[in-house]
């Protein structure tokens, strides 16, 4: 059975546990790094099974996904309860060429918008963390729930990371 979109989410808040999602984030683009800098790229663009993505893939999902939540988080600032737009991952994959991305260039990339993020992040008082948007899917998200969604989600992919080169290294 396919996993519901609360199962998902339930999921990726058992990997963040009590942990700062900022401390998460600001860690995030280093372990990103470390996983992949020795790696070869023929192995990062490798699909683990079909249907599912390289880790060359995911890290260009990384670098799309922190541009979308750049948005979110200005456009909530800008217009709290703001119509939040969800996206099609797969489509963004096809039409971004995720396949054919430099994850080198794409680690960067996130982390450029990753930097800009966390430093928003820190600036806002009290009153804007509870500033919230209407997630076409989830529904109300305040900035705080974003910032600790982005956390779960970042464990959820370096977790997937790490197991495509656990069980790749076998094969």
């Amino acid at each position: 059975m396919p996993e519901t979109l609360q199962d998902y989410l339930k999921r990726l808040q058992s990997y963040l546990g009590d942990r700062d999602p900022l401390k998460v984030q600001a860690a995030t683009a280093k372990k990103l790094e470390q996983l992949i800098q020795r790696v070869p790229r023929r192995r990062l663009m490798r699909r683990p099974a079909p249907g599912k993505w390289s880790i060359g893939e995911i890290v260009a999902h990384f670098a799309d996904d922190e541009l979308v939540g750049a948005y979110r988080i200005r456009k909530i600032l800008e217009d709290p309860g703001t119509a939040i737009q969800s996206f099609d991952q797969d489509k963004w994959a096809a039409t971004g060429k995720y396949a054919h991305c430099d994850p080198t260039q794409s680690l960067e990339l996130f982390r450029t918008l990753r930097q800009a993020n966390l430093k928003l992040l820190k600036s806002l008082d009290k009153q804007q963390w509870n500033y919230h948007g209407v997630h076409a899917e989830r529904g109300i998200e305040s900035i705080a729930a974003i910032t600790k969604h982005f956390a779960c989600h970042d464990l959820n992919h370096l977790k997937q990371i790490e197991t495509i080169l656990r069980d790749s290294s076998h094969s």
